[in-house]
């Protein structure tokens, strides 16, 4: 995989009138694992969004390579950059095969069909995600987890060095998160593609992100590895959540207890 720096200058965005994002200045960790954490309404999605120019800032400009990303023609961003947003929607009916083909329209031509080439991709990004076995099933047919895996393969087959990721664990069950979060981490390190994710679970950021991004507002309250800046106080801004950070005893990593009202007493 290339090197790509993509970054923020400034930015400021959201929706009609109403700014989400404020002045927010970031630099993505090349080929690491960075999540973006807050939260619900404190603008994650919407940065997020911004990188994937899903939205145009209304001020300050997304950089890919030190070049403002709106100015660039569509088919080269989207070979460098691939994006997984909430929820996503497929036609009726749809094969697996055929969905997951969809990555790879930034390399066609106009009225040709795919290459050998484009089939290997594909071929490529279902085994990765371990849906070979689903080719010929409609999306219809699977669970939630194979059918957040497809989508997981579409945006592989796109073969980018940096991919967005929109809440891809969300509804799914904690054994579908956690196979999710592993399969994305074996690619950051086989293929040392730049992973950026949006979650909610906190302690699963803390475990699978090299880098993350803590929210508030709108803006952007901290940065660093997740032992850095995961702390009791940092949850209490945030989250405005009373807890207690230990250590996970699985990964070593920050685990967030928190304390409650009911259980209070036995937490202090």
């Amino acid at each position: 995989m290339n090197s790509h720096i993509l970054s923020a200058d400034r930015v400021s965005a959201g929706y009609d009138s109403k700014k989400i994002i404020s002045d927010i200045s970031l630099t993505i960790p090349d080929k690491k694992i960075t999540v973006i954490i807050g939260a619900n309404g404190c603008g994650k999605s919407t940065l997020l969004k911004s990188f994937s120019r899903l939205i145009t800032p209304s001020q300050g400009h997304v950089l890919l390579d030190g070049k403002d990303i709106s100015a660039l023609p569509p088919k080269q961003v989207a070979q460098k950059l691939g994006l997984l947003p909430q929820s996503p929607t497929a036609p009726n009916g749809i094969k697996v095969t055929d969905l997951v083909a969809r990555g790879r329209f930034p390399y066609r031509q106009f009225m040709k069909t795919m290459t050998s080439h484009d089939f290997q991709a594909v071929e490529e990004a279902m085994e990765i995600m371990g849906i070979t076995k689903l080719a010929d099933r409609s999306i219809d047919e699977l669970s939630g987890g194979q059918r957040q895996r497809v989508w997981i393969a579409l945006a592989l087959a796109q073969q980018t060095d940096i991919l967005l990721l929109d809440e891809p664990t969300t509804f799914l069950d904690i054994s579908y998160q956690i196979e999710i979060l592993d399969l994305l981490t074996d690619l950051n390190r086989k293929k040392m593609t730049t992973i950026v994710m949006v979650l909610h679970d906190i302690n699963l950021s803390a475990r699978y992100a090299d880098y993350l991004f803590a929210m508030k507002r709108g803006s952007l309250a901290a940065q660093g590895h997740p032992r850095e800046i995961i702390t009791p106080e940092l949850m209490k801004e945030i989250y405005g959540l009373d807890c207690m950070v230990t250590e996970d005893p699985v990964s070593l990593t920050p685990l967030i207890v928190p304390k409650g009202r009911h259980h209070l007493k036995t937490a202090l």
